[in-house]
């Protein structure tokens, strides 16, 4: 994940400015807020600032995620070599499915806000909107979550003292 980052951020560096380049990574499924603060500290923006850019791009696609993705799976099925993308993303959303049906929000919360791999907000709008949790439950659980990720990732990246500091 570390080299797509530099590559992105090599590529777009001397283009656009080094706040949009990490909300820009921000808005990717897989990289997400995670991606953009990696990004961020590579180009020595303060912490505060790379945070709030990063949320917000992170934060951007959810309510369509959540609004949208039934009706964009069902076109997307239609077609043959895109409808086995579709199944496989929900076969990772029901990989989940039994924590947050567990837990219901705070398996929620929990899926979005540990930074692993396949967890985060995308990952969790998807699962909400494949278990029929309404945007307005889904959407600020979601954004608690992508929050609490990026304390734990601001203070991996920029260290402890610099986020003190």
């Amino acid at each position: 994940m570390n080299a797509l980052i530099e590559s992105l951020v090599n590529s777009l560096q001397n283009k656009i400015s080094g706040e949009m380049i990490a909300f820009i990574i921000s808005l990717f499924p897989v990289l997400e807020l995670r991606g953009g603060l990696i990004a961020a500290t590579i180009l020595g923006i303060e912490w505060h600032r790379a945070f709030i850019y990063c949320f917000i791009g992170n934060m951007l696609p959810i309510p369509f995620i959540l609004l949208f993705i039934r009706k964009i799976f069902e076109l997307l099925r239609k077609t043959k070599s895109l409808g086995r993308l579709v199944n496989k993303m929900e076969q990772k959303a029901d990989k989940h499915r039994d924590k947050i049906e567990k837990y219901r929000l705070w398996g929620l919360f929990l899926l979005v806000a540990i930074p692993l791999p396949g967890t985060g907000a995308w990952t969790g709008a998807l699962v909400a909107a494949l278990m029929d949790i309404r945007i307005r439950h889904a959407f600020p659980v979601i954004a608690a979550g992508v929050l609490v990720a990026g304390i734990i990732v601001a203070t991996i990246s920029y260290g402890v003292a610099g986020i003190i500091s």
